[in-house]
Order: structure tokens, then sequence, then C-alpha cells
């Protein structure tokens, strides 16, 4: 079987179990205890036909007393071309408030995964060059350590160190409290620092050179806690997991076969031992990458980060039905495409690998 045949494979069954994830969605919010329209209804105010005409008109709306194979369909043809609806706490579009959100995720778990696999690969390799020393137990030891501590913990020291003793971090936020972000992300971005008003931040393309290091720096600087959090939180497991593929991979005969010829150490570990040793790494990384848009709830929770992890809780908390749905959907989306990119990836880094 060739690469093309291969990958028409992986999509079918991509596609397929996407399918079988979104039949499961709809499942559990199905059968899931409580009835939405009660939500709508004040069960004081009005009288009992009153509210019995309401229950009938929303019910009519939203297609709740249709078969359920309809409803199935309309909710496969909803997710496919992104028709979330609306929230049922702010009344406003499903997919307008994930353009706001996703940005400040990307930011926090795009940055720290990476930071996180960086770190962790590179130190992993050379804790395992420098086995049974005093650096290879140091860095075993921290990554333990930090992999081990509560991240609300840490996150809470970072803030009373940095923040409130220190005062070099803000204490929450993901952009400076003189920005008024509007309800819906992407806008025009103004910053206007002569005026006495609050000023304005929208996001556009025509930005100067000042305003575009202003925002930038707004939003390094108060994600330089959380991503740290995280990062700390995160690298660890992949130091541990380098460390142990790269042990069994130094002990091969082309290592050996390598070092005879005169390969110089760095490519010996980087070009030959890592790349044989990166699949477990590969599968590591497409799953903290597929995961990301799930949020880190309890860290945004500590700094106030407005992202998809807090969004998540917040619509649990308020029975918000259709964000849900929704947000469930792009998770398991986010990892069914990261598994496809990591089973690419492995033909193309191990040359053993044959498709069929």
């Amino acid at each position: 079987m060739g690469l093309r045949s291969y990958i028409l494979k992986r999509i079918a069954y991509s596609f397929i179990l996407l399918i079988l994830v979104l039949a499961l969605n709809f499942i559990i919010f199905w059968v899931m205890p409580g009835d939405p329209i009660s939500l709508f209804i004040n069960p004081v105010k009005g009288s009992e036909e009153l509210r019995k005409i309401t229950a009938e008109t929303l019910k009519k709306l939203w297609g709740i007393g249709d078969p359920l194979p309809i409803q199935f369909l309309r909710y496969l043809q909803n997710m496919f071309t992104w028709q979330f609806g609306d929230s049922f706490v702010s009344f406003k579009p499903i997919a307008s408030q994930l353009l706001y959100y996703v940005p400040f995720t990307v930011l926090l778990m795009g940055g720290s995964t990476v930071l996180a696999i960086v770190f962790g690969v590179v130190f992993g390799v050379l804790v395992a060059h420098k086995r049974g020393g005093k650096f290879d137990s140091s860095m075993v030891l921290t990554s333990l350590i930090f992999y081990s501590l509560p991240t609300f913990w840490m996150g809470m020291i970072f803030i009373i160190v940095f923040s409130s003793m220190l005062g070099w971090f803000p204490i929450k936020g993901a952009y400076p409290s003189s920005w008024t972000l509007p309800g819906q992300w992407p806008t025009p971005l103004t910053i206007d620092s002569s005026s006495s008003s609050p000023q304005t931040l929208n996001v556009m393309l025509n930005l100067n050179t000042g305003d575009t290091l202003t925002l930038v720096w707004g939003f390094l600087w108060h994600s330089f806690l959380p991503v740290m959090t995280l990062t700390l939180f995160q690298y660890g497991g992949f130091l541990l997991l380098a460390r142990a593929t790269m042990i069994e991979a130094l002990t091969e005969d082309y290592i050996i076969t390598a070092r005879a010829k005169g390969v110089t150490e760095r490519n010996v570990l980087f070009r030959h031992a890592l790349k044989n040793a990166s699949l477990p790494l590969i599968t590591n990384a497409a799953l903290s990458f597929g995961f990301m848009l799930s949020g880190a709830i309890i860290t945004e929770t500590v700094y106030t980060w407005p992202g998809l992890g807090g969004w998540i809780w917040f619509a649990i908390q308020n029975k918000d039905f259709p964000a849900l749905q929704a947000l469930f959907y792009i998770v398991a989306l986010s990892v069914i495409l990261a598994n496809f990119v990591a089973d690419l990836l492995y033909g193309v880094i191990d040359p053993r690998i044959k498709y069929g």
C-alpha cells in the first residue's frame, strides 16, 4: 500500500471515529437528567397554562419534540457546519464566543506545550547522555517534583512571590486592565494613549510598529506566570519519556558504529539516537496538542485567564448544554486531527514503518 492509499485509509478511519464521537456526544446530553426548557421558564411568575404554552413553543423552536433520528441528523448537520446555536447563559452565538476564547487558550496552552516539549526533550537527551551522574539525578528529581505539585499551588506561590512581593508581573487577567475588549473577537484595534477615557483594544492587521509592540508586550507580560506554571508542570513528563527512550537507543549497535566512525557526540545524540527514539515522543506531543483546546481549568481560574477551560467549567456550572456540546466536539476533533498527524509523522521520521 502506497502513501496515498494509507492517507486515504487514515482519513476514512478518522471520519468514522469522528461520527462515533459525535454520536456519543449527542447521547450524553440526550440522556442527561434535567430539562433545559425549565431553565427558561419562571416557576413562580405566570399561570400554569402560560408556562405550558412557553414550554411547547420552546420545544417546537428547538426541535425537541421531533423524532430522535431527525434530531440526530440535525445535530450532525449543525456540528459539521459549525452552527452551534446560542448560549443558554449569555444568549450570544457560541461560534463568536469561541473566536474570543480560542486565541487566549492557544497562547496559554500552545506556548506552554511548545516550551515543555523543547525543554523536556533537550534535557531528556542530555540526562540520558550523562545518566547516573549528579546532573541526571537532579534533573529527574526536579521534574518529578514539578510534575507532582498541584498547578493551583504553584500558581498561588508565583502570584505571591512575583506579583505581590516583587511586583514584576500582574496578578490576573490576559491583558492590561486599561484595555477594554469588546464582546467579539477579532475586531479593529485602536490604542489611543492621549485619550483620558479607557483605551479600547481590538485586533486588526493594519497596526503600526508602536501599537504592535504594545499589543505583544501586554499579552506576553500577563501570560508569563501562567505559561511558566503549565510549562514546569508538563516538561517533567517529556523529560522522563525522552530519557527512557534515549537510554534504550544509546545502547544500539548503530550508535557504537557512529562513534567509531568519528561522528561528533552532538550528532550522535540529536541526529541518530533521538530520531530513532522519537516515536513515543511524537505520540505524547500529539496528545498534548490534541487536548490543547480543552484549556487548563485550574490554572485559568487561579490567574483569571479567559480561556476555553474556564468557559467549560462555567458552562458545566450553569448547564449551558449547547456550549458544552460545541466544546466537547472541538476537543474531540482536535485530538483526532492530532493523532492523524502523528500517524503520518511516524512514516516520515522512521523509514522502517511500512504503510500497509
